[in-house]
């Protein structure tokens, strides 16, 4: 039987929870892990995406403070790629790992993926994309006005203030035909890590540029790229909800593109949060008929791979 073709998209809780070492985030992929593993225990050909907020800011962080003529601070798009590697390394071992335990070979390799955008994408006039650690709105304005000119901080959904960057739409994905070529060999694929190396084709010529693509669109131009099956969204919750939080919240278990549409108008989902999730996956089920989105949580990933679990979204 045809293994299913699935691009997981992971949220920030799969990489880091409130300790910043390296110890601790590698300790949270080893579990991360155990249930990609599961999944692919149960027949999926997977592709993991994953986001690189909290590292690429703090990584910029170490950058400025260390910015000299001997040792120059690296722009945002090369920090990218240098969390990239990072995280796909501790994740490809943490992988090889809970595989062997589960008695199967086989080895996940990570892919460092440019993800091509328009030059004169709005999103250059307007940062919007949060990165980095949270501040309060006094540390934010103090490093806004007085630390570090021309920096942009905004609120973050009720949980505090983030630096804010660029953040344009993915056009499209330069190695998709090596990570499909990777997959069809039956390995595993860690790309597009946080949302890709923003770059911009100019004939033969490629260049960086200094934004961050909003992971959850980057993985959904990349699950079109490669002909996914079901693009998988793991995020903190089991199931999108709306009103949420509130004493009349529900959780939608199926629903129409549609649907999700006229939730939006509601303002339903929080920009930065939900929003952008809830967007990529009515974008990739509506990109060819028959394609599917789950939104869910890591833990119930698997259930929700045989339709037990999670917010499934289907073309109207």
């Amino acid at each position: 039987m045809k293994k299913r073709k699935i691009v997981v998209a992971l949220g920030g809780n799969a990489i880091q929870t409130g300790d910043a070492s390296a110890e601790a985030q590698k300790r949270a992929l080893e579990e991360t892990a155990m249930y990609l593993a599961d999944m692919i225990d149960s027949g999926a050909e997977l592709i993991i995406t994953h986001g690189n907020g909290p590292q690429v800011g703090n990584l910029m962080i170490q950058q400025k403070e260390a910015d000299s003529p001997k040792t120059p601070a690296m722009p945002l798009e090369t920090c990218v790629s240098m969390t990239q590697g990072m995280i796909g390394y501790w994740l490809q071992n943490a992988l090889d790992r809970a595989l062997y335990a589960k008695g199967k070979g086989g080895h996940a390799a990570t892919v460092i993926t440019r993800v091509a955008v328009r030059g004169d994408d709005e999103a250059f006039r307007n940062p919007t994309k949060p990165i980095g650690p949270f501040y309060s709105e006094a540390e934010a304005k103090e490093l806004m006005n007085n630390r570090n000119g021309g920096l942009v901080f905004k609120e973050d959904a009720g949980r505090g203030w983030r630096r804010v960057v660029p953040s344009p739409a993915p056009v499209s994905i330069l190695e998709h035909d090596v990570i499909n070529d990777l997959v069809e060999h039956g390995h595993i694929v860690i790309a597009a890590g946080g949302g890709g190396v923003p770059v911009i084709e100019n004939g033969d010529a490629v260049s960086g540029i200094d934004a961050v693509i909003d992971k959850d669109f980057a993985a959904c131009k990349l699950a079109e790229l490669v002909q996914a099956d079901e693009l998988v969204i793991l995020t903190g919750v089991d199931y999108v909800a709306v009103d949420y939080l509130k004493s009349t919240e529900r959780a939608l278990k199926r629903v129409t593109t549609e649907e999700l549409k006229g939730y939006i108008k509601e303002k339903q989902f929080a920009e930065g949060s939900m929003l952008p999730k809830v967007k990529a996956a009515i974008q990739f089920a509506e990109a060819k008929k028959g394609n599917k989105t789950v939104i869910t949580s890591l833990k119930s990933a698997k259930d929700a791979l045989q339709g037990n679990a999670g917010t499934i979204v289907v073309q109207a």
